[in-house]
């Protein structure tokens, strides 16, 4: 159930909402013995297999599996939350709806208030006189129409425009504080927003949470943005889905793009299933948003280095999420809209059809970077192009071999071996169950990209028991590779200062629950005995062991794809490495 309504709120909807009246205002229903049946919303079908049961307040779809209650249906039918299905059932039924967390509902609304207000002054500024803001907004050939639509404003280049608008009406200033309306220095309260274009950031609910700003002129930054506040998490929302969630829904896939300015301008061109992240890296919590709408995302974002960084970390998200996710790449000007300005509608519609999948466009990247004509690169790219398969079920990581062994004349063999291991259905399952293993006495080094190795966790108690041991660990640091003890290292390393134990308050209040969790497990469960410099030095031979594992691994695959004749120098190089690491492993093993 979602956050914020009592059960006695939503069972009175449940009781007094039937679901035959409710799904019957959008599908034909026929009776049909003591269930009611018709056509699916939900898919494409001929044969009814919709059944909506009376007598048990539920709908079953038999054909694409779809069931629930008249809330679920609501939710699904109209692509709205919980809170949202909630809300629209007791507003049509006349039932009041009193939140359980009240006041904190009264403080937000007086904060949705003020927004409202602040867009609507920036709206006027931006309508009602000549303006540098709206000769940019035409310059950039974006028309009257569009710019209501996404109520685009404009803040003057007076220092305290806004603050004596909302002074006259007795606002309370540390409100407009906690907004990032105004901004406060030595004492001073002035403007946030100066002589800049404003993007007002409106919610699926069409509620404003905050505002972006481009500057006009010259300085920095180029956009700004309002702070998190109370009813404003840059992770959880989307620009744009406030307009395009239905065009979304329909063309059952989202253009994905970097800025206000790409969306606004695809837009007005026609291509309306389209959004774009709020200045943040692509969030789980955003993924998640999407999904709501579709499952197919294409990324668009530009075609500079940044672009691309963006675009790879955007793919890992939305792929772990379950999305289908797909990268365009602009072929004729930096941005999206540059290049719909210049080519139009179908030839942007044109590259969306050669979009590259997840694997595809992670295998490209890495054909950039490496040299195939190398031996040392051809062992690189079979090493990394295997990672990226692994994130891949057997079916399609197949259809991927055959294709990279033809361009790159790497047997399918070797590239098998890579992915699986000497056991393909033994590695295929295992590479499936993620294997966690805890202890101190554990050999090798096992990741999991959900929590943190035994080995992370180990280092990490270390430097929270003593901080001398952080200096210690940094040219290790490559060692965390699970994303949570990643984020803690990270922040351990930042609170560090010599001589001084780490502060574990400012690491836990800096983490994300699910991050916290796993610094609580090791806090709790990570037990040294007062061995620390014993542990260390085990944890330091492991790794080393690891990591000469891992070279006697890459020799061995070097030499399989070296030629007798024309690399024999490079041969034997490899092979006296090879005997001098065996020779080392066989005196430890004694």
């Amino acid at each position: 159930m979602g956050v914020g309504f009592s059960d006695n709120i939503v069972d009175e909807i449940k009781s007094r909402c039937n679901i035959v009246d409710v799904i019957g205002r959008h599908v034909p229903l026929k009776k049909s013995g003591s269930n009611h049946k018709g056509v699916c919303p939900f898919h494409n079908e001929k044969t009814p297999s919709f059944v909506v049961s009376e007598t048990k307040q539920i709908f079953t779809c038999f054909g694409c599996g779809a069931t629930g209650d008249v809330i679920e249906f609501v939710q699904r039918y109209n692509n709205l939350d919980f809170n949202e299905a909630v809300e629209k059932l007791a507003g049509e039924y006349g039932i009041e709806i009193k939140q359980s967390n009240t006041h904190g509902e009264k403080e937000r609304a007086v904060l949705y208030e003020l927004n409202r207000e602040a867009a609507a002054y920036f709206y006027r500024c931006f309508t009602k006189a000549p303006n540098p803001g709206f000769d940019y907004m035409k310059k950039r050939g974006i028309e009257p129409a569009i710019l209501r639509k996404f109520g685009i404003g404009y803040a003057d280049g007076e220092w305290d425009s806004l603050l004596q608008y909302f002074k006259n009406k007795g606002t309370d200033i540390e409100t407009l504080l906690e907004l990032g309306l105004i901004s406060n220095s030595s004492g001073k309260y002035y403007d946030k927003y100066r002589d800049r274009v404003i993007f007002p950031i409106i919610n699926t609910r069409g509620k404003v949470i905050g505002f972006g700003g481009r500057i006009l002129g010259d300085g920095a930054p180029k956009y700004l943005n309002s702070p998190e506040s109370p009813i404003f998490f840059k992770k959880n929302n989307l620009y744009g889905l406030n307009l395009t969630r239905q065009d979304i829904n329909k063309e059952n896939y989202v253009i994905l793009v970097e800025g206000y300015m790409d969306v606004i301008s695809l837009y007005q061109h026609g291509v309306r299933n389209v959004s774009a992240s709020l200045g943040t890296a692509l969030t789980e919590n955003q993924a998640a948003m999407l999904k709501r709408y579709t499952d197919h995302v294409i990324l668009s974002y530009d075609a500079d280095t940044a672009g691309q960084a963006a675009a790879l970390r955007g793919l890992d998200i939305l792929h772990k999420s379950g999305c289908k996710v797909k990268v365009l790449q602009v072929t004729d000007g930096k941005d999206p809209d540059e290049f719909i300005k210049k080519n139009g509608k179908d030839e942007f519609l044109q590259l969306v059809q050669k979009a590259m999948p997840y694997a595809e466009y992670k295998i490209h990247l890495l054909k950039q970077r490496v040299d195939l004509h190398t031996t040392e690169g051809s062992v690189q790219f079979l090493q990394e192009a295997a990672q990226i398969l692994k994130e891949l079920s057997p079916v399609e990581a197949d259809v991927y071999i055959q294709k990279i062994a033809k361009e790159t004349k790497i047997s399918e063999g070797a590239i098998r071996l890579e992915i699986y291991g000497n056991n393909n259905t033994e590695n295929i399952r295992k590479h499936n169950t993620p294997d966690i293993h805890e202890g101190n006495h554990t050999h090798g080094i096992e990741i999991n990209m959900g929590t943190a190795t035994a080995l992370e966790k180990n280092l990490i108690k270390l430097m929270l028991l003593k901080s001398n041991y952080v200096p210690r660990i940094k040219p290790f640091e490559w060692i965390f590779k699970s994303p949570a003890a990643y984020k803690i290292y990270e922040l351990i390393f930042s609170v560090y200062k010599d001589d001084e134990e780490i502060d574990i308050k400012k690491v836990e209040d800096s983490l994300e629950s699910e991050d916290n969790w796993v610094l609580n497990d090791i806090i709790e469960n990570i037990h040294l005995a007062d061995k620390e410099e014993q542990v260390f030095q085990d944890c330091i031979h492991r790794i080393e062991e690891s990591r000469t594992e891992k070279r006697e691994q890459e020799i061995i695959k070097i030499l399989s794809i070296l030629d007798d004749e024309n690399d024999q120098g490079k041969i034997e190089e490899l092979t006296i490495e090879l005997m001098e690491i065996q020779k080392a492993k066989n005196k430890e093993r004694r």
